[in-house]
Order: structure tokens, then sequence, then C-alpha cells
């Protein structure tokens, strides 16, 4: 007979948790990816030519020299139950074709928003409107301040107050953490209200 306590047999690995990372280009993804991924991150990271680099208005970026062209990875263990499994998505429309596939199982989504570039969020918001799925819109702090107010950028957006707004530092792994457990909250809040309406 296993000698072991009933307390260690039972243990379980925690559930694995998909969340999706999207946004614009160079609104801080793969920096985020990075930033808490307990394993190395895989990144898709190619190198931005001259066309790119007028198509994709770098401006706001100069020292960007790579763009995601398929999908960054990350995970990072939140507790003994929960381990949140990150996708990052590429920001340019032309790499579009990738979300589908991407967004496939996942329970919520973090959708970063550079304030300096809000044309370029609109999609990502968009996207996961007609797609149902919870997500939560983080406006990356690029220069440590906030340079609108949050119902400015809330009325810029078009979103609903149902949709958490929050704000943080990509570059930070506790603050991309709290936006991770933003997204978590948000969707089991959102399952818990479908699921009261449904009874």
């Amino acid at each position: 007979m296993d000698s072991k306590p009933f307390t260690e047999q039972a243990a379980r690995p925690p559930a694995p948790v998909k969340i999706v990372i999207a946004g614009g280009f160079g609104v801080g993804k793969t920096t985020a990816v990075t930033s808490i991924s307990e394993i190395k991150p895989l990144t898709t990271e190619a190198a931005i030519t001259s066309v790119a680099a007028n198509v994709d208005r770098t401006g706001h970026v100069p020292s960007k020299t790579t763009t995601t062209v398929a999908l960054d990875f990350g995970c990072i263990t939140i507790d003994d139950e929960v381990k949140l499994y990150l996708f990052g998505t590429p920001g340019q429309d032309r790499f579009g074709f990738m979300w589908q596939d991407l967004v496939q199982g996942a329970l919520g989504a973090l959708v970063i928003v550079d304030t300096r570039r809000m044309d370029d969020c609109y999609p990502a918001v968009d996207y996961f409107e007609n797609a149902g799925l919870p997500f939560v819109v983080a406006v990356n702090m690029f220069d440590g301040a906030l340079g609108h107010n949050l119902d400015d950028i809330r009325w810029a957006l078009a979103v609903s107050e149902d949709v958490p707004l929050i704000t943080f530092d990509a570059r930070q792994k506790l603050s991309v953490r709290d936006a991770l457990l933003a997204v978590l909250h948000n969707t089991f809040q959102r399952a818990r209200a479908q699921a009261g309406a449904g009874t």
C-alpha cells in the first residue's frame, strides 16, 4: 500500500488557462510576455524592413527593429490551482489571419493600448467584442505617466463600462501579473453572471 498521505496522492497539477495578449504594432505585447514568463519565452521576431517601417509607422517606436510575425508564447504559474499560458498576437493587419488560431480555446484576453496611436487599437477591441471573448483593456505606461484620462480613453475606444480599463507597465513583472489577474477576474465574473442569468 502506498504510504504517501492522501493529500499528496490527490495533488493535481495546476489547471491550464489560455490567455491571449493582443494589440497593435509595438504596444508592448512581446515585452509583457517576456517580463512575466517563468520559462524562456518563445518569440517569432523578424527584422523590420524599410518598407515595413513605412507601413507600420514606426515613428513612435524608433528603437524597435524587430516585429512579431506569428506569436509570442510564455507561461506563469499563478498558484497551486492555475497556470496561465500566454499567447501574444502579431500586431499588424497583414498577420491577422493568425488571430483565429491563437484565440481558439482562450478564456480571456488582455488588449494592450498605446494612447499615442489610438487608431491602432481599434481592430483588437473590435475583434474581441465580435468574438464574445472576455477582455481587459490595459493602457501601457510607456513614459511612466498617463497622458489621457481613463474616461476619455474609454470614450475614444468606444468600449462599454463592463469592460475593465486599467493601466500597467509591460516592463514590470508585478504590473503584468496584476493585469493578467484582472483578465482572470473579469473572465470568472462574466462566467458567473452568465450562469446566474441562465438559472
